[in-house]
């Protein structure tokens, strides 16, 4: 009964969705513009709204070894003055046509963002263009901006969750971006020159590394000339990939243990992971949903938190990125039930490599990823974000058409299959932030 009440739940869910999440037609259009910036435009003609979503190969992974955290405050500063507008200009424009603009740095892409309404897409992309092609990296702004990271780091030092999944992508990926730590990150900062900041932005912002998704009440033509026109300056730059360190390999079980006088033990244990574009991504996706990743539903929920009742929450994520990404079961529990939670967790990987999932458990899966995947889709927002995905990882621009013979064309034996290849129980990384000697950790 339960099972069919998610069923029609989700059918009524999907009745309410727009038409444009369903249909086989492509989501959007690919076009490569002089510059060789890739526009994936999906038109959207019932609301006077347009939305950009851009992703430029500027992220920590592009960033030099030994400057971790540049690339994430060189993208925060596009937004804080150009050569034409103070970084108050750039604040008042947007907000009088009532709009939004943002820029951020991410591991392997630095992303800007713009909403507007159709009438004031030609200011929206001026203000856009010029903040991402006439930076000019003020001294002041650039200290300001030290300043906060530096509070942010800070605060979340203080933090023993964060702690605990920072450690544990350090012991997980060493060198590599992916793992730089917080006190990496403060350390760099706090020595940054200008000369750096402006140097990664001339070497690594270039239009034929970038992807522009627009979804909205525009035409191809309307914005292909528009685009043509504020970044027609932007010159395309050819330069080799950067160099990035290795992910280490675990031979073994690896335990890193925090003391902190805290009553609840932060455990994240697991091991490396998958790229986006590996082709068993579909089958790990199901494998994970089933055993930690399904809330209420998964297998470490039922056994850690309903049987045993050691924890309110127990899950686990596969994240994979455009390069490898990582596996880990996230869980809170007291400080004395900390060596039976990290045992019952292993147990669970060793279970899914050792047993056959149920039937109820791979259809229950399939059902809810199925179901839920029109959601990602239901706003312009997550249109133009589901676009800029589908290019990063070359998903094709009938994914959405796709995904659901995806996901139900994996067996029980995929599962098995993946969880024997990905799940490493006998040489995970295991980070404990605890009271040491309240937890007392046999591993």
């Amino acid at each position: 009964m339960k099972y069919l009440k998610f069923i029609v739940i989700n059918l009524l869910i999907l009745a309410l969705l727009p038409a444009a999440a369903f249909s086989a037609a492509p989501l959007g259009k690919r076009i490569v513009l002089q510059n060789g910036m890739i526009l994936l435009l999906a038109e959207r003609h019932d609301i006077p709204m347009v939305t950009v979503n851009m992703a430029i190969k500027a992220g920590s992974t592009a960033a030099p070894h030994d400057k971790p955290g540049l690339a994430e405050i060189t993208a925060s500063l596009l937004t804080q003055g150009t050569t034409r507008r103070t970084a108050q200009q750039i604040s008042s424009e947007i907000d009088f046509i009532g709009g939004s603009i943002s820029t951020s740095g991410g591991s392997d892409f630095a992303s800007a963002s713009l909403r507007v309404l159709k009438k004031d897409i030609r200011s929206g992309l001026d203000l856009l263009s010029d903040v991402l092609l006439h930076p000019v990296f003020d001294q002041k702004e650039i200290d300001r901006k030290v300043k906060a990271m530096l509070a942010e780091i800070q605060r979340q030092k203080e933090e023993p969750g964060t702690v605990a999944s920072e450690a544990f992508e350090k012991a997980v990926y060493g060198n590599h971006p992916y793992g730089w730590t917080n006190d990496e990150i403060a350390g760099y900062l706090q020595k940054i020159t200008r000369q750096e900041v402006v140097d990664f932005y001339g070497s690594r912002y270039r239009p034929n590394d970038t992807i522009i998704s627009v979804v909205g009440d525009v035409t191809e033509k309307e914005i292909v000339a528009l685009l043509g026109r504020y970044f027609k300056e932007w010159q395309r730059k050819e330069l080799p990939p950067p160099a990035v360190a290795p992910v280490p390999e675990v031979g073994r079980i690896t335990v890193k243990k925090i003391d902190r006088n805290i009553t609840q033990a932060n455990i994240n244990l697991g091991n490396i992971g998958i790229r986006r574009e590996n082709p068993d991504y579909y089958a790990v996706l199901i494998m994970n949903y089933i055993l930690g990743g399904g809330g209420f539903s998964s297998r470490l929920m039922d056994n850690i938190r309903d049987n045993k009742g050691l924890a309110y929450d127990a899950h686990s994520s596969f994240a994979a990125n455009k390069e490898t990404g990582i596996f880990e079961i996230g869980i809170q529990t007291k400080n004395e039930s900390a060596n039976e939670v990290i045992a019952e967790s292993l147990k669970e990987m060793k279970r899914m490599q050792d047993e056959f999932v149920s039937e109820k458990e791979l259809a229950d899966a399939k059902a809810y990823l199925t179901g839920s995947f029109p959601l990602r889709m239901d706003t312009s927002a997550k249109i133009a974000s589901m676009l800029t995905s589908i290019e990063i990882y070359n998903l094709g621009l009938d994914y959405p058409r796709k995904y659901p013979a995806l996901i139900n064309s994996i067996t029980r034996e995929d599962i098995q299959r993946v969880a024997r290849k990905y799940l490493h129980p006998d040489s995970a990384v295991i980070v404990v932030v605890a009271d040491q000697e309240k937890a007392k950790l046999k591993y």
